[in-house]
């Protein structure tokens, strides 16, 4: 339907390009636009706004998610600039900001896969955290401890109220901070699981993870890789995770997440370690 109403104005090439560059958040829509079509731009925020019925917001996603608070900037196309929402999701509600917060739909399979391998009674350190979907979504049926950290004060804010609009069966705490020093300060060895959620910087972060780790603990590594095959990037990955990890490991698994660029990936390995 949606393609149909672009096709008066673009090229099928240039409809393809945007409808793959779209993500819907509650009632707001955000859109990368290509260079080519930036002069259409207002055209194409009216055409979404009217043809995707639920939506109250389209946002042109001006920048890409960067800075500490990993944030972007969103420059409203067409109806009301607002940037908080609710968006739902495996039986879990959540207000999320989308300017103020990092937030992405696309990694929804992701979030399951991990709250499925959650048992009763696990600690979990999630390590950059955000407003709590990874953690809330494992909290949900698992009678669970979760540390959740981090570093933006509107995220740690998103989630505390995110945690009180749910029925949890576990506990989150949400944790205001830089996860190197929370985890050295309070969380040392306490971890059966120890979430990873910043592809860019996990070499960087790697000792943290292992110092929040019981001996056994588990691991789950994101990274982001270059691979000219695709069935090549998670073994990539294993072999890099490899080389730079200073413990002994057990790779349980790898794939990818999901496609960031023409070649890139960004990849999970589940990893047990031994201290």
């Amino acid at each position: 339907m949606l393609k149909k109403t672009l096709g008066s104005l673009l090229t099928a090439k240039e409809s393809d390009e945007l409808i793959s560059a779209f993500d819907q958040v509650g009632n707001i829509i955000i859109v990368r636009i290509p260079d080519l079509l930036l002069p259409k731009k207002k055209l194409i925020g009216e055409t979404l706004l009217e043809q995707v019925k639920s939506a109250k917001s389209v946002f042109y996603q001006s920048s890409s998610v960067e800075g500490e608070f990993r944030t972007r900037n969103l420059e409203v196309l067409a109806g009301d600039d607002k940037t908080e929402t609710e968006y739902k999701e495996f039986g879990c509600r959540f207000i999320v900001d989308v300017r103020k917060t990092f937030f992405s739909p696309r990694l929804s399979s992701e979030r399951i896969r991990i709250a499925e391998l959650v048992k009763d009674g696990e600690v979990i350190v999630n390590m950059f955290g955000g407003i709590g979907m990874f953690s809330i979504i494992a909290a949900k049926k698992k009678k669970c401890t979760i540390y959740n950290i981090d570093i933006n004060p509107d995220a740690a804010k998103f989630c505390q109220k995110n945690i009180a609009i749910n029925k949890l069966a576990g506990n989150i705490i949400s944790i205001h901070g830089d996860a190197v020093d929370v985890i050295r300060n309070q969380l040392e060895n306490k971890s059966d699981r120890t979430l990873m959620l910043l592809p860019e910087k996990s070499d960087e972060f790697l000792n943290s993870a292992i110092l929040a780790a019981k001996n056994n603990g588990v691991i789950h590594y994101y990274s982001h890789i270059h691979a000219d095959k695709k069935s090549d990037a998670a073994k990539l990955s294993e072999q890099h995770y490899l080389e730079v990890t200073p413990v002994k490991s057990t790779i349980l698994g790898s794939k990818i997440v999901r496609p960031v660029g023409p070649r890139f990936y960004q990849t999970v390995i589940d990893i047990k370690i031994e201290k």
